[in-house]
């Protein structure tokens, strides 16, 4: 939708690889790579896709102060300075040799909320139409943005799958 390739899904059939060249422990794949989608679900970049957005959303709400843009921007701030803390953690966890696969997809379904919701908020805030190509650079962000947003759900698990795995780690499924 973007314009762009940035996306892919990659399958392999009937490979071969040579013991030399194996990756982990026989048998164990599923777990190395629920553990790797772990660090990668929790990294900034999945949380910080519409950072532009904000950026120019405090500036903007510096230049045109009301209450509710100022309380629109101390919870986006809030959120992402959660997710900051959130994110080191596992960064933590991860150094000390521990399974970061739950928190992970936590960070990852939180964020992932808050990347699709910034758009919005700046729509709601400022009544703007959203083009990429718009030369308002706030419209053109919030354009762009909604055109990738769909994929934020998509890479590093969707929804229902991040939740599965936070179900079964906290027991409940």
């Amino acid at each position: 939708m973007t314009g762009s390739h940035s996306f892919n899904e990659v399958h392999f059939d009937d490979v071969f690889v040579p013991e030399a060249m194996l990756v982990g422990t026989r048998g164990n794949g599923w777990t190395q790579v629920s553990g790797e989608m772990g660090n990668e679900r929790s990294g900034p970049g999945r949380f910080l896709s519409s950072f532009a957005i904000i950026d120019e959303l405090v500036r903007r709400v510096r230049d045109e102060p009301t209450e509710e843009r100022r309380r629109a921007i101390g919870r986006i701030v809030s959120h992402v300075a959660v997710l900051r803390h959130l994110s080191a953690s596992i960064a933590e966890m991860i150094r000390q040799g521990k399974d970061p696969t739950v928190q992970g997809a936590l960070v990852k379904d939180v964020g992932t909320a808050l990347e699709q919701e910034v758009p919005e908020i700046a729509r709601q805030i400022f009544a703007l139409e959203p083009s990429p190509s718009s030369p308002d650079a706030l419209a053109a962000l919030v354009g762009s943005t909604l055109l990738a947003a769909p994929s934020f759900t998509l890479r590093g698990g969707t929804r229902k799958i991040l939740r599965g795995i936070i179900a079964r780690g906290l027991g409940v499924r």
